[in-house]
């Protein structure tokens, strides 16, 4: 067992994340910036589905979860009362989800007369960078995840502006619903990404929508469908190429309107978030487009994806800024936007 007590010997947040299909558990340190995490990803359980199947999502977290936040406090040298903050999030997800990791973490905080914190989801993914990172407020952030695609404008740890998000489906969705178009498998945006490697991104023209007008908004439903009649008309085009190409136009609408946002507004700094912030066809083309005008800053991989890190960390800067909440607080499967 790796003993880290003494970088865990100050403040020890403990984090629990269980909006969707993977049970999270993390402990964050403040005061070195080290993380420990332990999480017991349901790729196996929903892969036959074609999708996460929320039923089986949460009898999984349930399963899954007591486990893992003390066998995170164990590998950090401690036991579950030296957790000084217990945060997890509230929302947005899976409801069955979210019930379960919030349950867990408002009885253990309650048990142990510990401050509670809860954590929206997706304002996690704005911050997650700020972690591992020293970065200026303001700044803008782009949140790409299987539920959510948002640009907004951070003014500082608890303000901001939502300047753009998607109508429809979300990037991340898209991505997942393309592969399950192109029967290629789950989860689709790792697929398409690897997929897209090998491909010629400019070999067939798939529709960006909403880049007219200067609008912030994006719309990927169409492109989606636009996939369906294509493969549909073309079944026989190389599975390479169509997913270099379809990734293109998902990665198009994104740079340009992030880009555009932080011109816009003035802003020089960019931080990207969530899921699909670890493809590698946004990273590149994201720091390619900027070309010196925006710093673009993208989490390591593992505060990418659903994490429980970036819950710990959140509710620690919550905790630090406005203090506790009340054991009262309840989940919210939507987007609270402010």
């Amino acid at each position: 067992m790796l003993n880290l007590n003494s970088q865990f010997s100050n403040i020890k947040v403990l984090g629990i994340e269980s909006s969707c299909d993977e049970t999270a558990a993390a402990i964050y340190s403040p005061s070195c910036s080290t993380f420990l995490e332990k999480i017991a990803k349901q790729f196996k359980t929903h892969k036959p589905y074609g999708g996460v199947v929320p039923e089986l999502a949460s009898r999984c977290h349930l399963e899954t979860v007591s486990e893992l936040a003390n066998a995170v406090c164990s590998d950090a040298g401690i036991s579950l009362k030296d957790i000084d903050i217990v945060s997890a999030t509230a929302g947005p997800g899976l409801a069955g989800a979210l019930i379960v990791g919030l349950t867990y973490a408002k009885s253990l905080a309650f048990s142990l007369q510990k401050p509670f914190v809860a954590v929206n989801h997706v304002e996690a993914h704005m911050y997650a960078a700020c972690a591992e990172t020293e970065i200026s407020f303001p700044f803008i952030a782009l949140v790409v995840s299987g539920g959510h695609t948002i640009i907004a404008d951070i003014y500082d740890e608890n303000y901001y502006k939502i300047l753009g998000r998607t109508i429809d489906d979300a990037s991340g969705e898209a991505f997942d619903k393309g592969a399950k178009i192109l029967d290629i498998g789950f989860p689709g945006g790792q697929v398409i990404d690897n997929l897209a490697k090998k491909g010629n991104p400019k070999a067939f023209d798939f529709p960006r929508a909403l880049m007219k007008n200067g609008s912030l908004d994006f719309s990927f439903s169409g492109l989606k469908t636009a996939l369906l009649y294509f493969h549909q008309k073309n079944p026989d085009a190389p599975l390479e190429d169509v997913a270099a190409s379809y990734q293109e136009a998902i990665v198009d609408a994104l740079v340009i309107k992030t880009l555009r946002a932080a011109e816009l507004h003035g802003r020089k700094t960019v931080v990207v978030g969530g899921g699909v912030s670890a493809n590698s066809r946004l990273r590149e083309k994201l720091a390619e487009k900027a070309n010196g005008k925006a710093n673009i800053v993208f989490p390591s991989f593992p505060l990418c994806t659903d994490n429980a890190r970036m819950i710990a960390y959140r509710g620690f800067s919550l905790y630090n800024s406005r203090g506790e909440d009340s054991l009262d607080v309840d989940i919210f499967p939507s987007f609270k936007y402010n």
